[in-house]
């Protein structure tokens, strides 16, 4: 019988137009550590299942807000102001992203019920462009759009394994 123990799945780094800047990294962090500080992982869980950062590509804002619409932080990357790239909202997601990974301790220990996603959208038009990071008990998906097809792969996977055997 034939068990997989561990998986390791590599995803490489968009190409980037968007050269970013040590400021914008530093902006997004304490964003994230602004988010977490609302709460803490002494408090008592809250029913919130959803962060949500709400991006402009025009003025640059990044909003985060509740399932409610209540704000919980705001800040302003400077980078982003007027950022006319088509691919902006996949540049950003992958910078987001980065940053949540390396404030996970933070991001997976917050007192929300699990599970709770971070999820980007369009500030403009309100539309979810990404779900960037899901924390589920003992199970955190980074990317999910990288599972979709992740059932077939292990089909193949198995079946090409099984040939050989």
């Amino acid at each position: 019988m034939l068990y997989l123990k561990y998986m390791y799945i590599c995803i490489t780094k968009p190409t980037n137009s968007m050269d970013t800047t040590e400021q914008t990294l530093q902006q997004i962090g304490r964003a994230i550590r602004k988010i977490a500080e609302k709460f803490p992982e002494s408090q008592e869980s809250s029913l919130l299942t959803d962060i949500h950062l709400c991006v402009s590509q025009d003025t640059g804002e990044l909003v985060a807000v509740d399932d409610d619409d209540q704000e919980i932080t705001r800040c302003v990357v400077e980078q982003w102001i007027d950022d006319k790239d088509d691919d902006f909202f996949e540049q950003v997601a992958h910078l987001l992203r980065e940053q949540l990974k390396a404030n996970a301790s933070l991001v997976e220990n917050m007192s929300i019920l699990k599970p709770y996603a971070f999820v980007l959208e369009n500030k403009e038009e309100r539309s979810e462009e990404y779900e960037l990071y899901v924390v589920d008990d003992d199970t955190v998906i980074i990317d999910p759009i990288i599972m979709d097809d992740l059932d077939k792969d292990l089909d193949d996977f198995f079946e090409k394994i099984m040939k050989d055997v």
